[in-house]
Formats: C-alpha cells, structure tokens, sequence
C-alpha cells in the first residue's frame, strides 16, 4: 500500500466498501457521539468521514487530536444507512471505519488565528497574514482552483487559434504606459535602473516584426499603483496577445471566441447559471458611450439610456433658469428615462436628490409624465410642448419619470452615467444573471491634459491614428481616432488594445503633437523604432486581465478573494513582510544611498494650569 494513501479523500464511493484504504488530510470536524467518534478528513480533493468506537485500541489517542491536525488514516470502506448518507458530499454514501492512524503534523497552537471550517468572516489583516489558512477554507480554495482552469483553458483555446506563447522579459526599460513604474537598481551599471514592464508592449510588437504570426503569453504586469476592489496593488497577470496582418476585426473575431469560450465553459461555477452574450460582441463608439451611459466603461445589464435635451430647456418657452444660465456658458442636459415610476412614493425621488446632493451635484431635477402636464419640482417651468418633445427625445410614457443633469460636458457626462447606475439599482432591474460584453471603439487619440493644458496621448501612444499619417498631418489633433479598443463586460474594463503604428514616420508625428521633442522616439523606443525601419507588417493585438475575469466568474467583488497571495490595500504583502528594509551590503551593491526624511519633532504637551 502506499505510504500515505491510496485514495483522496474526494475519490471514494459505494463501489469501494469493503476494502482497505488509506487516506491522508487535515481534520476538517470532530463529532463525539458518545461510543463513537466521526471525524471529517479533508484534502484537495474533498471530504471523507471517518469512524471510530471505544472499542479501538487507538481511540484515546485519536480523541486528542484538534482540528488542522494531519493525520493518515487506515481502515476499511462502509457504506452509510439511507439515514445518515449525505447526499450534498460525493462521498456521502460511504465512511471509513478506522483500524489505525498516524500524527504526520500538529498545529504548534491550540487556538487557530482563523477557523478553516466556517465561513465566519475575519478581518482583512488576519486573513492576510494567514493566507496559508485562509486558502484551505471551501470557497477560496475553489476560486484558486478556478483560477488555473481558467488559465488552462485560455492556453489550450489560443493554441487552438495557432497562436504560440512566448516569454518577454521581467527587467527591462521604462515605457510611458501611464502609471508609476517599479524601478531595479544595476549592480553592474552605477546609478542605472531597470523598470519592471507594466505590459509586455514593445516586446510583442518587436515579436510581430521578428516574424512570429500570432504571439500570446499569460504576462506577469506591474505597475505602481494604488488597489480598487477589481485592481491589485503592484501586479496582475494578463492574457497579452498580438497577432501580424490583421484589422480590429480580425483580433475581435479570434477574441471572442476565446473569451466568449472561457465564460461559457465556466458560467455555471458558482451554482447559478449566467448567460453569455453571443459573438460578436455589440460595438459602440467612444463618443456614443459617453453620451449614453456616461462613461466609456457601459454596463448592459442596465437598460437605462441617457440622451441629450440640451436644446429643449435653450428654447424660449422654457423658463427654468438654473439650467438656461448653465447652458449660456457651454454646459449641456443630460436625460434619464425610468419607466414606470410615476407611483413610487415621494421618498424615491427624495433620495435620488440627496444622493445627488452627496455627488456634489444641486440635485436631480426630475418630471413625472401623466397626460398633458408633468408633475414634479421644475415641471412647471416646462410647457406643454416642451414636454412633448422632451417625450419624445427620450422615449417616455405616461408612468414614466426622466431625471436631468445639467453641467459642463466634462462634468456632466459622468454624474449622468453614476446618476443612471444609482435609478436602475434603486428600481433594482440590473439583470445580474447575465454577462453582457462590448468593444468600446474610436477612442479620441488624443486630449488635453488638465494639469498643463497641452495636447497629450488618450490612450495607449503607440496605436494607429486612423487616416494614419494624413490625419496627423492635416487634422485638429483633438478630432483624429485611434484604432484602439477596450473590451467591458459589467462595467468594467476587461481588456484594451489596438492596432498599431508601425510607420516610423506617422510615430514620430504622432509622438511630435503629444509634446515629445524631435529624436525622443528614437531615444525612448531605440529599438522598436529601429525595427519598424527594416519593414514592419501591420499589427495589432490587446491584453485581457486574468484577474478581473475569474473575479467574474467566481462572482467576487473583490479580486482579492482570486488571488493566492495577493497584497494589501497599502500594498504590503503582510505573509511574507514586503516590503522590507534593505541590508547596508545589498544597498552597497546598487550603489544606493538612503536619505530618509528625518521624523519631526514632537510638540511640546501643553503645560495644566494649576487649579
């Protein structure tokens, strides 16, 4: 037999009683029922019960074991009563009688910091400084495991696309890809610094002008920045991909049904079965996005639309004031239908005001269509035929209410799509069932940068321009598009990327109207731009985050609870002490000297008057 088991303790079913086994794992649960004594065994696997009675000469010292002992247990395989049989374990219809058992670890502590067998919720703190723990409990175990079958399928579905994987390098140079970078210090090149690639850019795009068709890699990435509940500090990971002689239609199409694949095989993981929006995925320009949901990042799931009345409240039969003072100066006015509200009590409005009140905003105007004349706060100030054609701007029915915005174009775009998520969560008719996916297209390929004022790349700087360098050279560089893309699914980012520009000289230009002095592409990008001029085939590619996607399909809200060993929100790994001081030989040997700011001083305490 073998030395620790001859079977796990998930594998065992009727058709193994009578034989002898041998099964090895942490005790899950101990259950003293007088005479006898069940006792949960768990591993990878799952759950085996195992009993023993008075009668068992090893019984005593059974009894003293706690839970998370490690213990190898022999004996033989019975089937349970149609009473006792569990039938939520697929082991439930069998136990094992034990006949021995060996200690093979003990916790050095009585009292665990966090019980493996409840779903009891503990602090964040001690979750993470015992993620070992942690990772045996049911739930987060199993996302951990999701997390490599997802992978495993991403791999097998792009090999199956021909697409082959290759590594890029981890110590590599800085690139503006718009966050923070993480800086390695040179040992053998005094006062220089490695950057840690916050995406395997250039490197893939170097690999399309080496030759290699269709590149993919599951790419470590890092960047300096702060956590969100769907973003790590320090590192994620990255489905990253590039493929040669292609349009934005031919990396949609291939992506789709990778991903498209990977939610369908996975959607019913939870237990509950989610469905899948079908290839191809819905297509909606950057500018129709901001106008209709508020962002570039729309959750379909949500049937409310936005749409612009600015051109109502500027007629002159239209007295409302506060709006027309704000449309004189540039801003706009942004609708929001909600269907069938009109006899929600006064408190739903009210609190849709506050809540506005809480964004910053004045509030949320509102009208209440019933006939001829609306109700509602400032539907007086509209007549009759404006209603009517607010009516039929927006789509609504008597029963039905539209809620306004009213701001500069920058302002109110977005309060307008937070003002849409807060009504269709309120009238709850968020189809959480569903994955709803989109490529948000035609990004602006460029915008003013709000801290200098100057021309600065949107998006990602190395995309096509569309019109490529004809539109560099002739346009408004605040109307040229790029060929670049974002994949959303729920509201959240899933993916971005692009066709890229592989004219040297529609580079230089393009990096030219950003504000980069002549020569910096070639300084910055040496080597890629010296690729492009030995002949670069068109390319394009994109990178979904692996993190977010099983984050999805676990139904976390949090990506944390996908992630084995993640950082904290102050991005410090509480397992492992990181980050730590530095030796003073480490420090030695890059050339390094710390200056620390000194710590103040503390005030003197403020002397009590005697009383």
């Amino acid at each position: 037999m073998h030395a620790y088991r001859s079977h796990t303790c998930g594998q065992l079913r009727l058709a193994d009683q009578g034989q002898t086994v041998k099964i090895s794992g942490w005790i899950h649960r101990k259950r003293d029922h007088g005479g006898l004594l069940f006792i949960d065994l768990r591993d990878h696997y799952g759950l085996t019960q195992c009993v023993i009675n008075t009668d068992n000469p090893v019984f005593a010292e059974i009894e003293k074991l706690r839970l998370e002992n490690v213990i190898c247990i022999t004996g033989e395989v019975v089937a349970r009563t149609a009473e006792t049989a569990n039938k939520h374990l697929p082991t439930g219809e069998i136990e094992v009688r034990v006949k021995d058992f060996t200690l093979l670890s003990a916790p050095v502590n009585d009292m665990l910091p966090l019980q493996v067998n409840s779903d009891e919720p503990y602090g964040e703190e001690v979750r993470l400084r015992y993620r070992f723990l942690d990772l045996r409990r049911d739930v987060l175990h199993k996302n951990i495991v999701l997390r490599s079958d997802v992978v495993s399928s991403l791999r097998r579905r792009m090999i199956e696309e021909g697409f082959r994987e290759f590594q890029t390098p981890i110590l590599t140079a800085s690139s503006p890809e718009g966050a923070r970078d993480f800086l390695v210090p040179s040992r053998l090149h005094p006062g220089k610094f490695y950057a840690l690639p916050q995406a395997p850019q250039q490197f893939k795009q170097l690999l399309m002008m080496s030759g290699f068709d269709r590149y993919f890699q599951i790419a470590p990435c890092f960047r300096d920045e702060d956590a969100r509940a769907d973003r790590t500090a320090g590192e994620f990971y990255q489905l990253d991909m590039e493929m040669s002689f292609v349009t934005q239609d031919d990396i949609f199409a291939v992506m789709e049904s990778v991903i498209g694949g990977v939610f369908e095989e996975f959607s019913s993981f939870t237990g509950k079965k989610f469905d899948v929006s079908p290839a191809p995925f819905i297509r909606i320009p950057f500018d129709e996005s901001m106008l209709k949901y508020g962002n570039d990042k729309p959750d379909l799931r949500n049937p409310l639309v936005i749409c612009d009345v600015t051109d109502v409240f500027a007629r002159e039969d239209v007295e409302f004031k506060a709006f027309k003072g704000v449309i004189a100066a540039g801003g706009v006015v942004r609708a929001i239908r909600a269907p069938k509200v009109g006899d929600r009590p006064r408190s739903f409005f009210d609190k849709l005001n506050d809540w506005a009140k809480s964004e910053g905003a004045v509030g949320l105007g509102y009208v209440v269509f019933e006939g001829a004349d609306g109700k509602g706060p400032i539907a007086k100030f509209i007549p009759a035929a404006a209603q009517a054609k607010l009516k039929e701007l927006t789509g609504a029915e008597d029963g039905d209410a539209v809620f306004f915005v009213c701001d500069q174009v920058a302002k109110a775009a977005p309060l307008a799509g937070k003002a849409r998520t807060k009504i269709a969560e309120d009238m709850d008719i968020i189809d959480k069932s569903k994955f709803i996916f989109s490529w948000i297209v035609d990004f602006p390929m460029y915008e003013i940068n709000d801290k200098t004022g100057n021309v600065d790349f949107s998006h990602n700087p190395f995309s096509m321009p569309a019109g490529g360098l004809e539109a560099l050279n002739t346009q408004d560089p605040l109307s040229i598009k790029a060929v670049q893309y974002d994949c959303v699914l729920n509201g959240i980012e899933l993916a971005s990327g692009g066709i890229r520009n592989h004219i040297p000289e529609a580079m230089e230009k393009a990096f030219e109207i950003a504000g980069y002095p002549k020569g910096s592409v070639q300084a910055k990008f040496g080597g890629m731009y010296n690729a492009f001029k030995f002949g670069a085939p068109p390319h394009g590619g994109c990178a979904f985050g692996i993190d977010r996607m099983v984050m999805f399909l676990a139904d976390e809200p949090n990506v944390r609870e996908v992630i084995a060993f993640p950082m904290n929100q102050q991005a410090e790994d509480l397992l492992m002490g990181a980050p730590s001081e530095a030796e003073p030989n480490q420090l030695r040997d890059v050339h390094i000297k710390l200056e620390l700011p000194k710590p103040q001083a503390k005030a003197d305490a403020p002397v009590k008057a005697a009383g």
